[in-house]
């Protein structure tokens, strides 16, 4: 970064299992969610939290303004999903589904979203991942096409 630039831009990143299969099983998830907080460490970003259900994952990070969002998803469901396969820690083979959702928040509301996300198990008793994920696209006004949203099993 150049002298005098300053930023904080905080991004929330949520992507889904392909075929929405239940492949992060509890067991695994915290080693997985600990590997993907490595691969946003190692990319200067501010790996803030990272959690989620069996079937899709949520992201808080201070983004590096050096890279774009569309290359730290592929680092992350690239190098994530290699390390979930070398390591055998699905009963198939892991991959993650095309596309992603990326939303933004300032500082005063870092709190609240980091609670959110440490609560997915406990929201997903309630509402489903459609619902969460059509919820964030209205409440941050993105216009979008149902054909090309994540394959929803529900």
């Amino acid at each position: 970064m150049k002298p005098g630039a300053y930023t904080q831009m905080y991004v929330q990143l949520v992507f889904a299992v392909k075929n929405r299969e239940a492949l992060l099983q509890k067991d695994n998830r915290p080693r997985i969610f600990e590997y993907m907080s490595g691969i946003v460490t190692s990319m200067n970003h501010k790996s803030i939290i990272i959690n989620g259900v069996s079937n899709h994952t949520h992201i808080l990070l201070g983004l590096n303004p050096k890279l774009s969002v569309s290359d730290t998803v592929y680092e992350i469901k690239r190098g994530s999903s290699l390390f979930i396969n070398t390591n055998c820690l699905t009963q198939n083979k892991f991959a993650w589904q095309e596309g992603y959702g990326s939303f933004t928040y300032s500082r005063s509301q870092l709190n609240n979203i980091y609670n959110y996300i440490l609560n997915q198990e406990q929201h997903h008793k309630k509402v489903s991942f459609k619902e969460e994920y059509i919820d964030f696209l209205k409440k941050f006004e993105v216009d979008y096409d149902e054909r090309f949203l994540f394959d929803f099993l529900e």
